[in-house]
């Protein structure tokens, strides 16, 4: 697919990417952004490997694995979630990906990137911890890893938001994430 003429460089939409979307879907789908889990997200399979879904309260993103069977700050398991935002529906709120996808430079840059991440399993944060490190001390918060919280921290954004607030994460202090 060619990504064609920049529509938006923020959100990340193109051209030639809508209108193959608008084919590929029988004209049920005539955009989305590749940068956003809030506006117009790209359409997920249940097969991803994470899926992202917006914490309101606390300002930012989570993400699970299909590894982590716990439950989640957004209230649902991962398979729950796979249900419900997976086959083909654009899902405003909600976004699947890789794990490593994580830590690429453009991963939901269009709500604010990796200094909207708060809560992420501790199975997958292990795995990804390195590479976690190094994109954040790109963005200048080496210590980024250690105010995100894990399901030891909790599992609801209330449980959470206390831990966020004293290790003073950058999400907190952003723009909202939905308004």
């Amino acid at each position: 697919v060619q990504k064609g003429d920049m529509i938006d460089t923020k959100l990340g939409q193109w051209k030639g990417v809508n209108d193959f979307v608008f084919k590929a879907s029988r004209q049920k789908i005539d955009h989305y952004n590749f940068y956003s889990l809030v506006y117009d997200p790209m359409t997920t399979c249940g097969c991803c490997e994470c899926i992202a879904a917006v914490l309101p309260m606390c300002n930012g993103v989570m993400t699970v694995n299909r590894d982590f069977m716990g439950m989640t700050p957004c209230g649902m398991k991962f398979t729950t979630l796979a249900g419900s935002v997976g086959g083909g529906a654009v899902t405003p709120g909600f976004v699947g990906h890789s794990k490593y996808n994580i830590t690429q430079r453009k991963w939901l840059v269009g709500d604010g990137g990796l200094k909207r991440l708060v809560w992420i399993p501790k199975i997958l944060k292990e795995e990804i911890g390195e590479r976690l490190k190094k994109r954040a001390a790109e963005i200048g918060i080496p210590n980024l890893l250690d105010m995100i919280a894990d399901e030891t921290i909790g599992v609801t954004e209330e449980e959470i938001l206390p831990f966020l607030t004293e290790k003073n994460h950058p999400a907190l202090s952003m723009d909202p994430i939905l308004g």
